[in-house]
């Protein structure tokens, strides 16, 4: 028998109507693109700390010097093949032999939707921006390629750029696929600069000006956001004219106004509405493996999380079974490394937490909390599973004595507090866009990484990934980088969840579903 949900005909009406309002549109509605996720993103700026929503964001309004190639999984959907680097803005690449240059041969004719064609002008200027802003840009170039100068940066000539790093590097072409490191059209910006905004920071965190498939044309934090087609786009326009992106932060009512046709696109969907979803016809759902670990990041500089025993006492609180079956539907993995299971270098040999509430307190009474301790957990709004997860938690850890607030907030007030290091715990669900072990573990647990945001500090760890970080040599880099995992498993900065994959719930009109490893939907992809 198939199975049948929905809420009641007004309710589905009177929610289409919500969705159908607002501006009117041109294009037909095989051009457009009707898209509810749980929020806007809270910056369109990359130099902004990523989210989900803000990686979104910029795999549709940037575009990059180099790409993956793509590839069919078994599923039939669309994913990058890591083995693959091809040229992107660049047409062209060349690695110097000892590994310590790369350079760009542009594309002639790229234009931005302004209609400004890309020069080597813009690249720098991009690339000047960034280092000057001393946040995303700069922590990739100082921290994974271990430039010291802005010299390391060379015009060749119109059309030619040029990255010189003091160290021989494996992850030259690598990087430059990340999703954070798009190029900007240096002449529109450069319009709304001023004397306390020599960046256009304020023109680029709600607007646009690059080379990529779309522009916004509208941006309504917590509302609204509008991309439209960039006529000029170098791979030619695509199919799919306006996006139009509304903020619904209830999952349910996604589903619901999916399930009535008012919707093309529902994102992030619970296990359990994805599983509804895929009893519904005119509803399809892509599902990938995904590179996901769902944390819970504990403040390591935090009394009492500074002792490595009450970490450790947390993981072995966790019920694991109960979460994957309750949360998850026993559609997630568990996380056992900081590294993805999919990349390589992988290795999950050394995890040892079981649930085990006798280790837990023996751990806590040896750390000093024998009687445990109070504490909060923050999560954000609109977050159904962290919601579920956290209310899980607080009741097992209260079984060894640790009593937890439950903190909900907006993800942009979640965000200033823990990269400001005033939560205690918080949940993560995050990424490492570079299929690389050595870029995954300094990327979440260098002591020198900006997104480091559990304050994890381990000299040790920190020696093996700059080694890993300038080495040519791929054996002993996955040796060390699986040293590092079983340090960090056995010190336990974060209580280890589960990887949740990745679902889209679509109208089944819609096609062309592709993954890229930030998580994100590329509308450029689809079509309907």
């Amino acid at each position: 028998m198939r199975m049948t949900w929905g809420l009641p005909k007004a309710s589905l009406l009177a929610l289409a109507l919500v969705i159908a309002g607002g501006p009117a549109f041109a294009q037909s509605a095989s051009e457009t693109l009707l898209v509810a996720g749980p929020r806007t993103p809270e910056s369109l700026d990359q130099e902004y700390p990523p989210t989900e929503a803000g990686h979104e964001a910029r795999r549709n309004i940037f575009e990059r010097l180099l790409v993956y190639a793509m590839k069919t999984d078994p599923n039939g959907a669309r994913v990058e093949d890591f083995t693959k680097i091809e040229g992107g803005l660049a047409e062209s690449y060349e690695i110097a032999p000892d590994n310590k240059s790369i350079t760009f041969h542009l594309r002639h004719g790229v234009k931005s939707a302004a209609g400004n064609e890309m020069t080597a002008d813009d690249v720098m200027w991009t690339f000047q921006r960034g280092w000057n802003m001393k946040a995303t840009f700069h922590w990739y170039m100082t921290q994974i390629l271990k430039i010291e100068s802005f010299d390391a940066f060379q015009r060749i000539d119109d059309y030619t750029v040029k990255v010189s790093v003091p160290n021989p590097s494996l992850l030259l072409a690598r990087l430059w696929v990340n999703n954070d490191l798009g190029i900007i059209d240096s002449v529109e910006a450069k319009k709304h600069i001023t004397v306390d905004d020599p960046w256009a920071t304020r023109f680029l965190s709600t607007g646009s000006a690059s080379f990529a498939p779309y522009y916004i044309s509208k941006f309504s934090p917590g509302q609204e956001v509008i991309y439209d087609a960039n006529p000029y786009y170098y791979r030619g326009p695509a199919k799919l004219k306006k996006i139009i992106f509304r903020e619904m932060p209830t999952s349910s009512n996604r589903l619901a106004a999916l399930q009535a046709g008012s919707i093309d696109v529902a994102e992030w969907l619970t296990p359990r509405e994805i599983a509804l979803a895929k009893q519904i016809p005119t509803i399809k759902v892509w599902e990938v493996f995904g590179n996901y670990t769902h944390r819970l990041e504990m403040n390591n500089n935090m009394a009492p999380f500074d002792k490595v025993e009450v970490r450790q006492a947390l993981n072995y609180l966790v019920p694991r079974p109960q979460i994957a079956q309750s949360v998850y539907m026993n559609t997630a993995r568990p996380t056992k490394s900081p590294v993805s299971e999919i990349y390589p270098a992988y290795t999950d040999d050394s995890f040892p937490y079981k649930e085990d509430v006798a280790k837990a307190k023996e751990l806590l009474a040896k750390a000093g909390y024998k009687d445990g301790f109070k504490t909060e957990l923050g999560y954000r709004t609109g977050e159904p599973l962290e919601e579920q997860m956290a209310v899980i938690l607080k009741t097992a850890f209260a079984r060894a004595g640790v009593t937890v607030d439950l903190v909900q907030l907006p993800a942009s007030s979640l965000v200033e507090r823990y990269t400001k290091g005033t939560m205690p715990m918080f949940f993560i669900r995050d990424m490492a866009i570079v299929p690389d072990a050595a870029y995954v573990a300094n990327l979440f647990i260098n002591s020198q990484s900006m997104v480091n945001f559990s304050h994890y500090k381990n000299a040790e760890v920190d020696a093996l990934i700059n080694k890993a970080l300038i080495s040519t040599d791929e054996k002993e880099r996955e040796e060390d980088m699986k040293k590092v995992q079983r340090v960090v498993v056995d010190e336990a900065p974060w209580v280890f969840l589960f990887n949740p994959g990745y679902q889209l719930a679509t109208s089944a009109k819609v096609k062309g579903f592709s993954w890229y490893t930030p998580n994100s939907n590329s509308w450029y992809d689809f079509s309907k």
